[in-house]
């Protein structure tokens, strides 16, 4: 594959200030209890800096965090819109406890710039990351660009979390991108490789193709399956993303010891 140059990629560093302090029990949704886990802290963080990347958003987590923290142990989805414009999350994975962390069109080295505010100090069993599409798009990251970026991500949490498992699900085909396909195919080749090689006992790693599910018995990107923009999956389209994904996700859980949310309640 002919690499091509890539566009200058700049990350803004901050600094930030946290302080503890004890928060008062998660809703998990009506109907549902909470899980028996450690109980959560909320973070005081010092605002993202207005013209850091999707600085916005990371500031409305933070603020939702102040409110009321995610719960410890759970599974963490992260990455880029198709991550955060899933909003029937928790409802297609109602066995367990979940949070949604995903923002913008972010690239992959912006979870990792990023993860010190919206990973870590949820201390989640799991992490399930879905970015890339946005850093093959148009040139802005090579193959083999991505992959030294997840590479980088997983070094950040598991320095600090040695014990999560980092799930990464597939890019993604759609209609949008479809030119960019030979560069995801390479992309997901190369860290379906590095998971292979690196998952062990002490570092946790999982690589998970919808790729192909998702494409059509020609091969091609299934528009009925995504958004008028002809890059987001629609209501159907996740619904088939979550058949492909769940399976292999509640597997992990229950092998990492995630809370079960539908678990009989202790008599």
């Amino acid at each position: 594959m002919t690499k091509r140059k890539a566009a200058p990629h700049r990350l803004f560093a901050f600094a930030f200030v946290a302080g503890v302090a004890i928060a008062g029990g998660v809703t998990l949704g009506p109907g549902v209890a909470r899980p028996a886990m450690a109980e959560p802290a909320t973070l005081a963080v010092a605002p993202v800096p207005a013209d850091a990347p999707f600085a916005s958003e990371i500031n409305a987590f933070a603020k939702a965090d102040q409110k009321q923290m995610p719960p410890t142990g759970a599974v963490l989805f992260i990455g880029s819109s198709s991550i955060r414009l899933w909003d029937t999350l928790a409802k297609d994975f109602p066995e367990i406890p979940v949070i949604n962390r995903g923002f913008g069109g972010s690239l992959v080295a912006q979870s990792t710039l990023y993860a010190d505010r919206i990973a870590i100090p949820y201390k989640p069993k799991i992490i399930v990351m879905y970015a890339g599409t946005n850093d093959l798009d148009n040139g802005t990251r090579t193959p083999e660009q991505v992959l030294q970026d997840y590479k980088d991500f997983v070094a950040k949490v598991h320095a600090a979390l040695p014990d999560t498992r980092i799930v990464y699900l597939s890019v993604n085909p759609s209609v949008l991108r479809w030119k960019q396909e030979a560069h995801i195919l390479e992309a997901n080749h190369l860290i379906e490789e590095f998971t292979l090689a690196t998952n062990s006992k002490t570092e946790k790693l999982n690589f998970i193709n919808s790729h192909s599910p998702l494409l059509s018995p020609e091969g091609l990107p299934q528009p009925n399956l995504l958004r008028a923009d002809g890059l987001h999956l629609n209501a159907d389209g996740y619904q088939v993303w979550a058949s492909i994904v769940k399976p292999r996700i509640l597997a992990l859980a229950a092998l990492d010891g995630v809370e079960r949310l539908d678990a009989p309640k202790a008599k």
